[in-house]
């Protein structure tokens, strides 16, 4: 009788853990972004979306990669692919971080340099491959985003909030983003001109061309099949 107590005690007490794990996970999102990463080179590679770790990060760029806009509806002018289509890595530092998140077109940058968000705590640590919201000051995350290219905790206590992880792609592509200009774009000339001014000084920047979700990392190689 107590062995069977015993047993029935481990059971549950597995259910639970596994449920627990469940829970944890199912508010997790993949995202697939595809890159030009020089002419005639192309990569991908998936983020998978924790709003657990930073949940107005993650809404806002889940909101960007879904097409809404600041309240969260539909805003196809601002968001979505008008956002992201030749969206520029503009600040590459080796060992360090690649930074983007500036729209191709003032007018859009114009609206989102505006549309700051209140600070997340942070929760992860700014480890390899984490992406992250930039920030200039307490409350003040717009768009602009960064991919650690290495293990920068010290960047945690600075409350740079990752809400997401590369999954796929990190050697492959995210490694691969071209570096050469380092921190030379000038931001405010990107915001006030957008891709005009980087194509002119910057031509060989990364960028990317497409952003969506995919339901897990097997429909990306569907989608290699189907090509």
């Amino acid at each position: 009788m107590l062995l069977s107590l015993l047993k029935s005690a481990s059971v549950l007490c597995l259910c639970l853990i596994f449920a627990a794990v469940a829970l944890a996970d199912e508010d997790t999102v993949l995202v697939k972004v595809d890159v030009q990463l020089a002419p005639g080179k192309e990569g991908s590679f998936v983020l998978e979306v924790h709003p657990s770790w930073a949940p107005l990060g993650a809404e806002r760029f889940l909101n960007l990669v879904d097409g809404n806009g600041i309240n969260g509806t539909p805003a196809p002018d601002i968001s979505g692919e008008t956002f992201w289509k030749g969206l520029r890595f503009f600040r590459v530092v080796p060992n360090f971080v690649s930074q983007f998140g500036i729209a191709s077109k003032h007018e859009v940058s114009a609206i989102w340099r505006e549309a700051k968000m209140k600070d997340d705590p942070v929760i992860e640590s700014n480890k390899r491959g984490t992406i992250v919201f930039a920030t200039s000051g307490a409350d003040s995350r717009t768009t602009q985003m960064f991919l650690n290219f290495q293990d920068n905790a010290n960047l945690d206590g600075m409350g740079f909030a990752p809400f997401g992880r590369v999954v796929k792609g990190l050697e492959e592509t995210v490694d691969e983003i071209y570096s050469a200009y380092g921190e030379r774009p000038d931001q405010s000339r990107i915001q006030d001109e957008g891709n005009r001014y980087l194509k002119k000084d910057f031509p060989n920047l990364s960028y990317i061309k497409q952003v969506q979700r995919i339901d897990s990392l097997g429909d990306e190689e569907k989608e290699k099949e189907e090509l």
